[in-house]
C-alpha cells in the first residue's frame, strides 16, 4: 500500500470512528487508537505535502444531531493539541496564563439576551449547530436566567459524571463505552424527561461574548460565576516557565490519576489570561493559533496476556470483562478491563486464554484493552446467566447496532442491583461500605439473592477480604457495618423493601397508624395464625390512612400478598431486630407546609437533623421539588442546581437556612 493510499485508509478509519463517538453510536475505536491513527495521517501528510479532501487533520469533528440547524455566531474553533509539557511554555511566551480541565464531553453554546435564555446550540461543525433549547431545562447548569440583561453567549461542555455513568450503564439495556458517549448520544433524544434521567451537566468554559469590557480571562470565569452559571475548575500561573508548567501539570495529573474529579477529562487546557493578545493569533487550518492550547497525557502501554474472560452481570445487561497477567500502568497493578459488549469484543479480535493483548488506563484512570496482537482460539459467549443460570440471549440495538448479553430470566438477582442498593443505602438499612459495584460482585458471586443474604455475608468473610480491593480490614469493618445494621428502625426497613409508592414519607405514615409486625398482617391479608382477616379489606383499612388513599394502598397490598414477597420478608425478619418508635410532634410550626432540603447545613448537625425537626413540627420532608412543595431549603440560593432551576420555575420560594431559623425555629 503506498503512502495515498494508507492515507486515504487512515481518513476513512478516522471519520468513521468520529462520526460514531460524537452521535453516540458506540466506540469505533478508543481514543488511544484515534490519536496514533490522527498523528500517523499528519506525519504522512507532513512527508508528501498533500492534504486530501476530508482529512480530520484540516478540519471541525462534528455531531450530526438532528434538528434545526443554527449557524454560530461566533465560530467555535478546536484548539491545537500537544502531549508535551515544554511545548506548553513555549506556547505561553512568559506571559500569564490559566490551566483548566479539557472536559470530556459535548460542546453547547448557550445564549442569553435580556437576561433570559434564547438558545441552546451543539458545536456541530464549528460553524453551524443543531438547535436543542427544548432540552435545556433536562441539563443541569443552564439557567432560565441571569443578572446581565445584555447579550451573552457563553461556551461549555455537557458531560455526566462517572458515579451517574457507571448508574446509567448498570440500569440500561444497552452499555456505553464511556461518559462522553452516553452524553452525546442523550442529546439526540426529544423528551426532556428522558433526558434529565441522564443527569447531564453543562459545566461553562469560555465567555465567547458579553456586552462588558472584560479583558481577562479570569475576570471572565468571575463574570460566569456572578451570573449564576459556574464555570470550569481553572489556575493561573503567573510565570510559566518550563519548571512552573511542569509542576502545575503534574498536580492536576495526580488529581486525574487518583479520580479526584467527578468529571471525565481527555486533557488541559492553557489559555492567556490578556484575552485581547490571544484575538491577535491567526487561524491555521480549524485552529486559532493564540486562542489556546490543548494538553493530553501520553498513556503508558502495556502487553500482557489473557487469562480468561468474566461476564458480569449487572441489571439486565452481562458484560465481558477481560482478566489477565498482571501489569503495571500509571503506578497501579491492572489486572481487569471492562470490554463493554460483544461488538467491542469482535471489534478487538478477543479470542480465549493465551491471546496477547496490548491494555492502556485510558486518561491515566480506566483500564482499558486497546489490542490484540495475537489471537488464541475464540471468545465463548455463554449460553447461560452466570447468576441464576437462566438462558441468554443476544441483542443488537436498532440506533447502533450494538451486540449485547441479557439474561431472559426477569427475576435474576442481577436484575434487581437498585433494589439491592437502596436496601444498604443510608435510608435504607444503612450497611455502610457496600457500594453499588460491591453489591454486583456479590450477586455474581452467587452470595446474595434476596436481601436476608446480606446479613449472611460474615460466612463469606474470608472470601471477600482476598477480594480485589479489599483485604482484611475492609472485610472486618464491613461485617461490623452488617451487625450494626442488624438492629434497624421499622421505617427504615419498610423503606428499603422498595415497594412500589411506598416511600419515606408513604412509610412514616403507615408506621404512625400501625406496628410494623400489624401492617405486615392487615397487607398480607392474614392474620399470625394463618387465618383470614375479617371486616374491611386491607386495602381499604390502609387506605384511610390519612397522606395513604387507594393508590398506594393497593400498591402495598399487591406487594405483600405476592407469597413470594411474604416468604421473603419472612426469611429477613428472622435476620433483623426491629425497633418502632411513635412519632409525635412538639409542634406545629411547619404544620401544612412540605419542605425539600438539599446542600450543606451548619445551623443543624446534618439534614436529617433538620429534617427532624421539621417532621416534629407537624412539617413534611420530601426529597424533589414538586408542586406540592412549599418551600426549598438551600444555603446556595442563587446557585444553578437542578432543585434551584425546578424550584424558580414552579414559583416556590427557595430560602437559606438562616430564614428557615427565623421563621419557623426562633
Amino acid at each position: 500500500m503506498d503512502k495515498t493510499q494508507q492515507m486515504q485508509e487512515l481518513i476513512r478509519q478516522l471519520n468513521e470512528a468520529s462520526e460514531a463517538y460524537y452521535n453516540g453510536r458506540g466506540e469505533r475505536m478508543t481514543d488511544y487508537e484515534w490519536d496514533a491513527k490522527f498523528d500517523e495521517l499528519r506525519r504522512l501528510e507532513q512527508e508528501t505535502g498533500t492534504v486530501m479532501p476530508g482529512s480530520p487533520t484540516h478540519r471541525v469533528s462534528e455531531d450530526s444531531i438532528a434538528g434545526q440547524k443554527e449557524a454560530h455566531e461566533f465560530a467555535a474553533l478546536s484548539l491545537a493539541k500537544t502531549k508535551r509539557t515544554e511545548d506548553l511554555a513555549k506556547w505561553a511566551e512568559g506571559r500569564p496564563v490559566w490551566l483548566s480541565w479539557k472536559l470530556d464531553g459535548l460542546t453547547l453554546v448557550v445564549t442569553y439576551d435580556g437576561g433570559r435564555l434564547a438558545k441552546v446550540v451543539t458545536r456541530g461543525n464549528g460553524h453551524t449547530g443543531t438547535n436543542i433549547t427544548h432540552l435545556a431545562r433536562a441539563i443541569a447548569g443552564i439557567p432560565p436566567t441571569i443578572k446581565d440583561r445584555g447579550h451573552v453567549v457563553v461556551r461549555g461542555e455537557a458531560v455526566i459524571a462517572y458515579d451517574d455513568f457507571e448508574q446509567f450503564n448498570m440500569e440500561s439495556e444497552e452499555e456505553y463505552a464511556n461518559p462522553r458517549n452516553l452524553a452525546s448520544g442523550s442529546l439526540t433524544l426529544k423528551d426532556p424527561a428522558e433526558v434529565a434521567q441522564r443527569h447531564i451537566r453543562w459545566i461553562p468554559f469560555t465567555l465567547v461574548h458579553t456586552d462588558d469590557e472584560l479583558h481577562s480571562w479570569g475576570a471572565r470565569m468571575d463574570y460566569l460565576r456572578d451570573n449564576g452559571m459556574g464555570c470550569v475548575e481553572h489556575e493561573r500561573i503567573d510565570h510559566p516557565t518550563p519548571e512552573n508548567v511542569q509542576t502545575a501539570i503534574d498536580r492536576w495529573t495526580e488529581r486525574v490519576t487518583h479520580r479526584r474529579n467527578p468529571y471525565p477529562v481527555d486533557g488541559l487546557v492553557m489559555v492567556y489570561d490578556d484575552t485581547d493578545y490571544a484575538r491577535t493569533g491567526s487561524v491555521t487550518g480549524h485552529h486559532a493559533t493564540r486562542a489556546g492550547l490543548a494538553f493530553k497525557w501520553q498513556d503508558e502501554r502495556a502487553a500482557t496476556e489473557l487469562e480468561r474472560v468474566e461476564w458480569s452481570c449487572a441489571a439486565s445487561t452481562i458484560s465481558p470483562v477481560a482478566v489477565f497477567t498482571p501489569v503495571e500502568l500509571e503506578g497501579t497493578t491492572v489486572k481487569r478491563a471492562s470490554l463493554c459488549n460483544i461488538s467491542e469484543c469482535e471489534r478487538l479480535g478477543i479470542g480465549g486464554r493465551g491471546t496477547r493483548i496490548e491494555v492502556i488506563k485510558a486518561n491515566k484512570i480506566i483500564p482499558k484493552v486497546v489490542s490484540v496482537s495475537a489471537r488464541v482460539g475464540s471468545l465463548v459467549v455463554p449460553e447461560a446467566c452466570p447468576v441464576c443460570g437462566k438462558p441468554t440471549e443476544v441483542t443488537v440495538s436498532p440506533a447502533s447496532g450494538t451486540k449485547t448479553l441479557h439474561c431472559t430470566n426477569a427475576a435474576c438477582p442481577a436484575k434487581q442491583l437498585r433494589k439491592f442498593a437502596r436496601f444498604v443505602s443510608k435510608e435504607g438499612v444503612n450497611v455502610d461500605g457496600i457500594s453499588e459495584q460491591t453489591l454486583a460482585k456479590f450477586i455474581n458471586l452467587g452470595w446474595v439473592c434476596e436481601y436476608a443474604d446480606i446479613f449472611k455475608l460474615p460466612a463469606h468473610i474470608h472470601e471477600i477480604a482476598a477480594l480485589e480491593g479489599f483485604g482484611e480490614k475492609s472485610a472486618a469493618n464491613l461485617m461490623r457495618s452488617i451487625e450494626k445494621a442488624r438492629t434497624v428502625e421499622a421505617r427504615r426497613l419498610l423503606y428499603a423493601l422498595t415497594i412500589p409508592m411506598v416511600g419515606q414519607d408513604v412509610c412514616a405514615r403507615l408506621l404512625a397508624a400501625y406496628p410494623l409486625a400489624d401492617l405486615i398482617d392487615i397487607a398480607s391479608g392474614r392474620d399470625r395464625d394463618g387465618a383470614t382477616l375479617f371486616g374491611p379489606t386491607g386495602q381499604e383499612r390502609l387506605a384511610l390512612i390519612p397522606g395513604i388513599g387507594p393508590e398506594k394502598s393497593a400498591s402495598l397490598v399487591g406487594w405483600f400478598s405476592q407469597p413470594a414477597n411474604l416468604a421473603m420478608v419472612e426469611r429477613l425478619l428472622k435476620e433483623v431486630s426491629v425497633s418502632q418508635t411513635a412519632v409525635t410532634t412538639a409542634g406545629d410550626r411547619c404544620r401544612g407546609l412540605t419542605f425539600v432540603v438539599t446542600g450543606d447545613v451548619h445551623h443543624y448537625k446534618n439534614r436529617n437533623e433538620l429534617k427532624a425537626y421539621i417532621e416534629s413540627q407537624g412539617g413534611k420532608v420530601t426529597g424533589s421539588v414538586s408542586k406540592a412543595t412549599s418551600y426549598l431549603i438551600n444555603n446556595d440560593t442563587a446557585s444553578a442546581s437542578g432543585k434551584n432551576q425546578k424550584a424558580r420555575q414552579l414559583g416556590i420560594a427557595v430560602i437559606s437556612e438562616d430564614e428557615f431559623v427565623s421563621r419557623f425555629a426562633d
